[in-house]
């Protein structure tokens, strides 16, 4: 342990190479990053704070999610305020973070201020005890942008993809407020989303850190995360690990509250040793088993919503057969003698357009198929240049478009097919000449209209059991494995399995459905409709 005249020069010289905010007690300083990265083809951004050398030193990576408005940020600053062993009567305040408040931020940084990307703190200071990666999530529960949560787990993936250095986690901190006393449908929706992110390994992994405390135990709080099921570390006595912390260190000194201040100051530093000890102690866990899900999790998106195109547009087709099926029927004269006649039928189209830009805050650009003209990953890996790293693709090849492309038949636009009916006239002599059926051979046509309807019908068939499989394989591997993610699609999938008589594949997704609960439905309900109000 450093003794104190090191550790006031240590502080010095943090301060010199910080930037100084406001004027108040204790002094404010934002540490200056050696490299800060806002590199826009990346999934994150990336702000680093000295430099990492190969010595024995320990390194610890841990991951922040939790609700928008918990106090995540000012969690990271008391960790480094921690590390660098501030003490109150120092009256001084490390930041990394850019803590300005709305009324700061013009209206452009405020709208960046809440998109979904991540943003990495590489902190490697000679000063600290121990290097830190902090994996920041942005918040979840924005109201007003409900894809805004999608989008972190689509980041999370990519980032896995992207940066090698990322391969394990110690921790992840759940960040609650502690005054939580009761589980609303939003407040369940969060809890499971966050859960969903991660593989079935890591639980031992995830702590609860309560912000907003005074100190005593967050009893509310902690019956709220056993009611929504909330998978984390036990401690011996079978109880969830969790840590306290208030969040008012920077606040100016108050002659007034000075013991209140006191008191919280002390308060949120014991939590952060308590937490500090835990990370000495825990095996980090490969993110390997969390890559997994988070990929099983964006194909699953991606099936269901080719899919319900894909059974839209078989449906469509099957109608447009049937009308011509009626329309040889109705003119069964012309067809035994081999005469020419004109029918109408109502056909379907792709069209090529525009992604809403108000949709999708990172997301302006969808992965399609030229060959197939469909949609094979909407919204897709904004940050891939090379589509050969789309995690739809597999082999070079993708997992979804009905031929299974190679990568360099699809392309990245902000646009997406749009299937669109419109009423055509045909011809008899059209009909035999599109199924290559000879003049003096009229009834092969019906014959070939029949095997056609077939060929849709299995099309479909190999999509429900392909989307099937991805909802198993989630269960196997995800810590949430009847997450509200999974819910939004299963009456779907259900309907679709019981159509192509499947139905002990079916009973399987019920069983989840039952399973999950009646909190879960509820937190299903308020998704359905923050996404009906768009």
């Amino acid at each position: 342990m450093a003794s104190l005249e090191q550790r006031l020069e240590n502080i010095d010289k943090i301060i010199s190479q910080s930037s100084k905010i406001g004027c108040h007690v204790p002094a404010r300083y934002n540490i200056n990053p050696g490299a800060d990265l806002h590199d826009k083809s990346k999934p994150y951004r990336q702000k680093t704070f000295g430099e990492r050398n190969d010595n024995n030193k320990p390194h610890k990576t841990i991951l922040l999610v939790g609700e928008t408005g918990t106090g995540k940020t000012t969690l990271i600053n008391v960790m480094i305020n921690y590390m660098l062993s501030v003490k109150r009567e120092d009256k001084v305040w490390f930041e990394i973070t850019d803590e300005l408040t709305s009324e700061q931020m013009s209206d452009e940084l405020l709208v960046q201020s809440q998109t979904s990307r991540l943003t990495i703190y590489g902190f490697y200071l000679q000063e600290s005890p121990i290097d830190l990666t902090i994996i920041d999530t942005p918040g979840y529960g924005d109201t007003r942008d409900i894809n805004n949560d999608k989008e972190i787990a689509m980041s999370l993936l990519n980032l896995s993809r992207c940066d090698n250095s990322i391969s394990e986690i110690d921790a992840v901190c759940l960040v609650i407020k502690s005054t939580v006393n009761r589980l609303s449908d939003r407040q369940v929706y969060i809890f499971d989303a966050v859960q969903s992110l991660f593989g079935r390994d890591i639980a031992e992994n995830i702590v609860l850190f309560f912000t907003h405390s005074g100190g005593k135990p967050p009893k509310n709080a902690l019956t709220a995360v056993k009611v929504a099921k909330i998978k984390c570390a036990l401690n011996d006595k079978n109880q969830p690990v969790f840590f306290l912390f208030d969040n008012c260190q920077s606040e100016p000194a108050d002659e007034e509250y000075e013991k209140i201040q006191e008191q919280s100051w002390n308060h949120s530093f014991e939590g952060m040793t308590s937490f500090f000890k835990f990370l000495e102690n825990v095996n980090p866990k490969s993110f390997q088993m969390t890559k997994n899900v988070l990929k099983q999790r964006n194909q699953l998106e991606a099936k269901i919503s080719n899919l319900q195109s894909r059974v839209q547009e078989v449906e469509q087709k099957q109608n447009e057969l049937k009308q011509t099926q009626e329309a040889l029927k109705k003119n069964k004269k012309y067809v035994k003698d081999e005469k020419n006649f004109e029918y109408e039928v109502e056909v379907q189209y792709k069209e090529r357009v525009d992604i809403d830009p108000k949709r999708w805050r990172l997301t302006k650009k969808a992965t399609c198929c030229a060959v197939c003209e469909e949609n094979c990953h909407y919204p897709g890996c904004w940050w891939a240049k090379d589509l050969s790293w789309c995690s739809m693709m597999k082999d070079d090849h993708c997992t979804v478009c009905t031929n299974k492309c190679h990568y360099s038949k699809h392309i990245k636009e902000a646009k997406i097919y749009e299937s669109k009916t419109k009423k055509e006239k045909r011809t008899y002599e059209d009909l035999k000449k599109k199924y290559n059926v000879k003049i003096t051979d009229s009834v092969s046509v019906a014959t070939k209209l029949e095997e056609k309807l077939k060929e849709l019908e299995k099309e479909k068939i190999k999509l429900v059991i392909e989307s099937f499989h991805c909802v198993e394989t989630l269960e196997l591997i995800a810590l949430n494995p009847d997450s509200v993610f999974t819910l939004q699609h299963i009456d779907f999938l259900i309907e679709k399995l019981k159509e192509i008589n499947e139905p002990e594949k079916a009973k399987t997704l019920e069983d989840i459905k039952k399973r999950a609960g009646e909190e879960k439905h509820g937190a299903l309900g308020y998704i359905k409709c923050l996404i009906g109000k768009k």
